[in-house]
């Protein structure tokens, strides 16, 4: 047996053979069919109040669309608020991009003022580190990549302090050196009355080795120690007048001899530079002004090449 379906308009005809093996085929599409459109009658029909007198309660529905909408603006405002933190902490990551540049650039220079090897303390690359692991932490895929920015930040600020801790000691080292090698006047203002070597004495008029510089100044004019150190002498000595001598260690010793007085006392200790004496012209002296020896090792040796090094 067949069945014909004709559409409405009469020109087309659709022809659908009823035989038993179509009628397996198609009965279980006809049965779910059946059972939805059944459903949805039964729940429409139960939702205006059907047979039992059961009906779904409005206030439930208003709590229901009211609490979905509360959602809906808490996802907005925390979508809004996410964005803001993301954008904040972009900023910050620029912001401590600036600061590694900048302690980049301010270690390349310390490096050069200080003469020391580009390649030793490179701060385009980090300092060479290693070592055996005692134990490995979790390894996180898909992390945040901004909070990957700030550890890998972190990580170069780490190193960049690690090379300005040793430039800082190499640095610091080496001022030292310098505070504690002679070198510079006795006197801020003054000239060289006499030099280092053989010369004719003042007194006697015979040939003598003069062993030290002799640096005339007004009297009563400032006597500067010319490096750091511990006073070992602050009296009168035999030939030198009032004698300030100065231990300053690595084998230097340094001596102000003539003063009119003397400003420290043995066992200070005293920094480069500061007020030590007075000029003047105790002892054998034909005038105001410093006799200035330098020691290396227990003898003396000339001082021109310690006055110099300030130049």
């Amino acid at each position: 047996m067949d069945i014909i379906v004709v559409s409405r308009d009469r020109r087309r005809t659709w022809r659908f053979a009823l035989t038993a093996r179509n009628v397996l085929l198609w009965l279980p599409l006809a049965f779910v069919l059946g059972a939805v459109t059944a459903t949805a009658g039964l729940v429409g029909w139960a939702a205006r109040g059907g047979g039992s007198g059961v009906s779904l309660p409005p206030e439930l529905a208003q709590l229901w669309s009211r609490q979905v909408s509360e959602q809906r603006q808490e996802l907005v405002q925390a979508k809004a608020d996410a964005e803001e933190n993301a954008r904040a902490l972009s900023q910050r990551v620029a912001l401590l991009q600036a600061h590694v540049l900048r302690l980049d650039a301010a270690g390349s220079r310390m490096t050069e003022i200080a003469g020391l090897d580009a390649a030793e303390f490179n701060f385009s690359q980090p300092p060479p580190i290693g070592g055996p692991e005692a134990a490995l932490g979790p390894v996180v895929a898909g992390g945040d990549p901004v909070l990957g920015s700030l550890e890998a930040f972190e990580e170069k600020l780490d190193a960049r302090e690690r090379q300005m801790r040793v430039l800082e000691d190499i640095l610091v080292a080496g001022r030292m050196q310098r505070e504690l090698k002679p070198s510079g006047w006795p006197v801020a203002n003054g000239y060289m009355s006499s030099v280092y070597g053989w010369r004719a004495d003042p007194f006697h008029g015979r040939r003598a080795l003069h062993q030290g510089i002799d640096f005339a100044a007004p009297p009563g004019s400032d006597v500067l120690a010319v490096a750091g150190g511990i006073v070992s002498t602050a009296a009168p000595e035999d030939g030198y007048g009032l004698l300030v001598e100065i231990n300053h260690g690595n084998g230097y010793v340094t001596r102000y001899g003539h003063n009119q007085r003397v400003l420290v006392k043995p066992g200070q200790k005293v920094d480069k530079g500061q007020k030590i004496a007075a000029v003047g012209t105790s002892g054998r002296s034909t005038g105001p002004h410093v006799h200035f020896e330098v020691l290396l090792n227990g003898y003396v040796v000339n001082p021109a090449q310690y006055i110099q090094a300030a130049q």
